[in-house]
């Protein structure tokens, strides 16, 4: 057992007091009581619900998930029937006393306050929903949804007015998940995002397909617009919402989905190291600045996995593992938490949208900080499962890779099936410190119906290969000086005569050869096809006849996911 616990109570048991239990306090008790039979283990918990599925709730409001009682994952007569711990609900931790290793807790029911010694602390309060000081932000009608009671509040709400009309302010995980069951309901559903794109842990054009989707199933998305103020209409039976470009939008209700920020109120009051972004900080052991107290979920600042930078990442996962290391911990093991690539995954209607490890937006403020840091980064537009196999679907793979060594370093992923799957092994991938040179060689499951025998998996592998061992020199159209290079279109004539790039000369892949005395020698020659598998092969066609010859990345289709996902998208 750990030194610290050997200094029990005056019952001879190791007292364990953890500060909120939903993913990363109730995984830790648990963990803990496994760990001994001994300890006195307590949670304590603000609210009436001790550990629940945050992640259900959008569900809930959609009726996807009808009864209430399926999202309690652990009520507090379960956790002490099945692990003898003890919850103690509305019960607010007003302060700690780390001198006399105690904490000052105020009963919500009855106002009565106590003391409670412990010999370890561990703080899981959480994350609050971000309510910036706007002008009307507190007018009736405006919501957050972080509990099972805010989910309750909302569908009153929607019953006792009937609610037609809504707006989400956010385009983050719960935005478009409660939009979507906004939808279900019948409810026509307006997205505010201050940024140019929904889903922000994904780069920009990776979404753009997401933002058609949205579209097509009736949401209408206002990007590159924050809001600036809200006010009451209609003698107040409705909100009006005001963007700071001047835009007014009338509604039945407001759900705000703008984020959330960590709850460090106890920590900092108690003079505990927050980090620079506003979380605690802690050891790769989830240990505070004091050795008594350890600190997970949303509320900690942990380090990137891929970056080794100190990052948040509010997600039920990363929050569990924690709780698990400090019940190692506490108990003397030695285990540690290596850090988090943040893979998520997302769906909205029928399109999914994951990513793992770092996004090429983040690289690229890394490398701002850090010269050293070299990337590269290609695009793949594959169907999930073999196409001669009926219902194939389209899914587009961004990878990002380390040029010195191959190392994965990241991906995202969109697609109606499949790309959680893809995003899974990736992710696994990560976490082993595997190269590109291993996903080529990775055995993979397939048959026509789940995958092909080349699995996008295996192809982006060999196409990052390819680029590191020197057969292809990937560009992108973000990089390529027009006026200086040769522009050619190796698609056939009707798809030419469909949609190109401006410039450029069509010459199909299956006259290439007999046509390379109109290829110039002077010039760099950058090749694109609809997704960069034939101008692959025509940039190893011109290379070994003495061209230099790039294929241009995800071909003409990632040219115009890139062009659309600057601009903002207002059906």
């Amino acid at each position: 057992m750990d030194k610290y616990n050997n200094k029990k109570s005056q019952s001879g048991k190791p007292r364990i007091l953890i500060v909120g239990g939903v993913a990363g306090g109730a995984s830790c008790a648990a963990r803990a009581r496994r760990l001994s039979e001994d300890a006195r283990i307590v949670i304590f918990e603000r609210g009436t619900d001790v550990s629940y599925a945050t992640c259900g709730l959008p569900y809930y409001i959609g009726n996807i998930i009808p009864d209430e009682r399926d999202l309690h994952i652990a009520t507090p007569q379960l956790l002490k029937n099945r692990f003898n711990i003890e919850v103690r609900i509305q019960s607010d931790v007003q302060s700690i006393y780390r001198e006399t290793h105690e904490l000052e807790i105020k009963r919500l029911d009855t106002g009565e306050i106590y003391r409670e010694g412990y010999d370890a602390l561990v703080l899981a309060p959480g994350s609050a929903p971000i309510r910036p000081q706007l002008p009307g932000i507190d007018l009736p009608g405006i919501f957050t949804l972080r509990t099972i009671t805010d989910s309750q509040r909302i569908k009153e709400w929607i019953a006792a007015r009937k609610v037609t009309r809504a707006i989400v302010i956010g385009g983050g995980l719960i935005g478009l998940e409660t939009a979507e069951n906004l939808i279900k309901l019948g409810i026509s559903v307006r997205i505010i995002e201050m940024l140019q794109q929904v889903m922000p842990s994904a780069d920009p054009e990776m979404v753009v397909p997401l933002h058609e989707h949205l579209a097509s199933n009736g949401v209408s998305l206002h990007l590159g617009d924050g809001v600036a103020r809200f006010e009451q209409a209609n003698q107040g039976k409705d909100v009006q919402v005001i963007t700071e470009s001047g835009a007014s939008y009338v509604c039945d209700m407001v759900l705000l989905a703008i984020g959330v920020r960590p709850e460090i109120e106890l920590a900092k009051k108690s003079g505990l190291e927050i980090g620079r972004l506003g979380g605690i900080r802690v050891d790769d052991q989830m240990r505070t600045s004091d050795e008594r107290i350890w600190a997970v979920g949303d509320a900690v600042e942990v380090r990137q996995f891929v970056t080794g930078e100190w990052s948040l990442i509010p997600l039920a996962g990363p929050a569990n593992r924690q709780g698990r290391i400090v019940a190692d911990a506490i108990f003397g093991r030695g285990s540690k938490f290596r850090g988090t690539q943040g893979t998520m995954v997302c769906k909205v209607f029928d399109m999914t949208v994951a990513a793992t490890g770092v996004n090429e937006k983040a690289l690229l403020r890394s490398k701002s900080n850090n010269p050293k840091i070299d990337f590269q980064k290609i695009y793949l537009h594959s169907s999930h499962h073999a196409n001669y196999y009926p219902g194939a679907k389209p899914m587009t793979l961004k990878f990002i890779f380390a040029t010195k060594d191959g190392k994965i370093l990241g991906a995202q992923a969109v697609g109606e099936e499949g790309v959680d799957k893809r995003i899974d092994v990736i992710s696994m991938a990560i976490q082993k410190g595997s190269t590109v040179f291993d996903l080529e060689e990775a055995e993979l499951c397939y048959a026509p119906q789940f995958g092909a025998a080349k699995d996008p998996i295996n192809i982006a592998g060999m196409i990052a290969a390819n680029i590191l061992r020197g057969d292809s020199s990937a560009t992108h159209w973000t990089d390529i000086d027009m006026s200086q290079s040769f522009i050619l279109d190796v698609r056939e004539p009707h798809e030419y005569s469909f949609d190109h790039v401006e410039g450029a000369t069509n010459i199909p892949l299956g006259s290439l050869r007999a046509r390379l005395d109109e290829v110039p020698n002077e010039k760099e020659v950058q090749v694109y096809c609809t997704v960069g598998q034939r101008s692959y092969y025509a940039s190893r066609i011109l290379r070994l006849n003495g061209f230099s010859a790039n294929s241009i990345s995800g071909g003409i289709t990632t040219r115009n996911s890139q062009k659309q996902g600057k601009n903002k998208i207002i059906p």
